[in-house]
């Protein structure tokens, strides 16, 4: 046990996560602060949307004026899987890079990670799925969002899709996590207004779950609280015809802090339910996991009822009993998915007859599951998936 001004607390570790560097405009620094971490040959990382919007021109130019040379590599999809992430370390490996950039959404950065891994380490991505099972120093790496939502950033997980099973793999250590993350705004400004939902709603749901997770700690929870106090107040703000540069700066930021409190945490029930409807109907991780987030309030509730009553104090609703407090948190979380034009329901995301039974099954085995702070069965995510329905 630790003691902190008189207050006795569980023992827990604290990683502090990359250097921030934030700001409209801060991309045109990528090629110092790459110099700054000696790196010289960069391999970047980055989806063909982001290349349309012309960010990797950017990129490359500051790149380019720092003397840094370069190679892009976009062959993957929304959701990267294991056998593209084994093609685009086959491709660096050939210009054997000293340092990767992963600049775009979730993907991006995730693909960054997943190739450090493999070009780091060797052996397939399959062989790094939980935390801390790097065999052996990475690259150094930078990560540049353009989405507000994953949080990927600042934290060391990579998220692939198993090619031969479709499960989805969180492979983690503390290594891969990227030494400096840029966050500029006006990256964020090209999404068109279903994207910006969608990475919203997803940073809605790590700050909510993480706060509530078995995996929790002190350090975690001001991480959490306040990804969440931003997200509440200035996410409708963003979905909303008169946004700004403020509300999106606020968004951005909210993400990044929810990446570190998954950091220092885990998250639970409702991204396990979420990961099998993205790989059985190709639903949206966004969409799926917002549509589930409130159901899982209402099923922890009888648990955590004190922690979300936590919650809606930091968004300003004192006062809240505990006990009512997870089905409040459960409407405010509906109207944000309301207010952004997002699935409310199974049905509304165009899956009107889930295979319930398979889907709970597969959720069952998801590793976020068992940091629910309600223990969940098959039984109980079967049940779950008919509450969204």
């Amino acid at each position: 046990m630790a003691c902190l001004g008189g207050t006795m607390l569980a023992d827990f570790e604290y990683r502090p996560g990359p250097r921030l560097v934030i700001g409209p405009g801060r991309l045109s620094e990528l090629g110092r602060l790459v110099r700054e971490l000696g790196g010289s040959r960069v391999l970047l990382t980055s989806d063909r949307g982001v290349i349309e919007a012309g960010h990797v021109a950017a990129a490359a130019e500051s790149l380019a004026d720092a003397g840094v040379e370069q190679l892009v590599f976009s062959a993957f999809g929304e959701n990267p899987t294991s056998a593209e992430v084994e093609e685009g370390t086959a491709f660096a490996r050939d210009f054997a890079p000293d340092l990767l950039v992963g600049l775009g959404g979730g993907s991006s950065m995730d693909m960054a990670k997943g190739i450090n891994f493999l070009l780091s380490c060797g052996g397939r991505m399959q062989v790094y799925k939980g935390r801390g099972t790097a065999t052996g120093p990475l690259l150094p790496s930078i990560g540049v969002p353009t989405t507000a939502g994953t949080g990927s950033e600042t934290q060391s997980f990579a998220l692939i899709t198993d090619s031969d099973t479709g499960l989805k793999m969180a492979c983690g250590d503390p290594r891969a996590a990227f030494r400096v993350a840029i966050l500029d705004v006006n990256l964020t400004l090209t999404q068109p207004r279903s994207l910006v939902a969608i990475g919203g709603i997803d940073a809605v749901s790590h700050a909510v779950e993480s706060h509530v997770c078995l995996a929790a700690t002190p350090a975690s929870r001001v991480y959490s609280r306040e990804a969440w106090r931003l997200l509440a107040t200035h996410l409708p703000t963003v979905l909303g015809p008169d946004t700004s540069i403020e509300a999106r700066a606020a968004v951005q930021w909210a993400a990044a802090l929810a990446g570190l409190a998954i950091e220092n945490s885990m998250l639970g029930a409702a991204h396990a339910l979420a990961n099998p409807l993205t790989a059985t109907y190709g639903l949206t991780h966004g969409r799926a996991v917002g549509l589930l987030l409130p159901h899982v309030v209402r099923f922890n509730a009888p648990v955590v009822g004190s922690l979300y009553a936590d919650l809606l104090a930091a968004a300003g609703e004192g006062g809240t009993d505990p006990s009512a407090a997870g089905e409040s948190l459960a409407v405010r979380l509906t109207s944000l998915l309301v207010v952004g034009d997002l699935p409310v329901d199974l049905a509304a995301a165009g899956i009107p007859a889930a295979d319930v039974e398979t889907l709970a099954a597969a959720a069952a085995e998801q590793w976020t599951a068992r940091f629910n702070p309600r223990a969940v069965a098959a039984t109980d995510l079967a049940r779950l998936y008919e509450a969204a329905s």
